[in-house]
């Protein structure tokens, strides 16, 4: 933690590390820009086994017994990220709030893999987040294929299949979208735009070099 804690920068202008540099770097890495606020370096502090969360009545075999890996990126702030396969499941530290948990009864879809075409388009999952008492809130959601596009990460162009994530937010009479750029082979995530909550910022991630690699 410690280790991984130097390394991570957060300025007052965007962060930006050589491909060379990220390369020969021992921990996974992602740029990470919440808001309006500068681009940041994150590193991966912690790799854990998620619970989960899937119920044993609509899950495969497959999918009851391997769980997801929360993923804990760290900026140099203090602030933290967690993510399972891409998707942005839990916050600490950030200054205007934070999610507090994700919570389904079916696998997420971006963890399924978008671009398999028996992953299902609709999901449906409950957020908790802070400040303020707000537990328990439904969200819809619908993915829409955009088709394949070319994307930049750190000056390395690369295919991605770019979908957007429809939500809406019936208690609240409240849509947005998330976006997701997937490796069209593997549907790992590459880039995203995920509202951290309703009425809190966005997140744009860009995955710089993945966990395990």
């Amino acid at each position: 933690m410690s280790d991984t804690f130097r390394l991570a920068v957060r300025g007052d202008d965007d962060t930006v590390k050589s491909s060379a540099w990220i390369e020969q770097l021992p921990y996974a890495s992602m740029y990470a820009r919440i808001g309006d606020g500068p681009q940041a370096f994150m590193v991966l502090a912690l790799a854990e086994p998620a619970a989960i969360l899937t119920s044993p009545k609509t899950a495969t075999d497959s999918e009851a017994t391997e769980p997801a890996m929360q993923l804990k990126w760290l900026a140099a702030d203090k602030g933290m990220l967690v993510t399972e396969h891409g998707r942005l499941v839990k916050t600490l530290n950030l200054p205007l709030g934070n999610l507090v948990q994700v919570t389904a009864e079916t696998p997420d879809p971006v963890a399924l893999g978008l671009q398999l075409p028996s992953t299902p388009t609709t999901w449906t999952r409950r957020v908790d987040w802070q400040p303020g008492y707000h537990f328990g809130y439904q969200l819809t959601s619908h993915f829409e294929d955009k088709g394949l596009v070319t994307i930049t990460i750190n000056t390395i162009t690369q295919p991605a299949r770019y979908f957007v994530e429809k939500v809406n937010v019936p208690s609240l009479a409240l849509q947005f979208d998330n976006a997701f750029w997937i490796d069209p082979a593997s549907g790992q995530v590459l880039k995203s735009r995920q509202l951290i909550a309703p009425g809190l910022p966005e997140v744009e991630t860009q995955l710089l070099k993945a966990y395990g690699q």
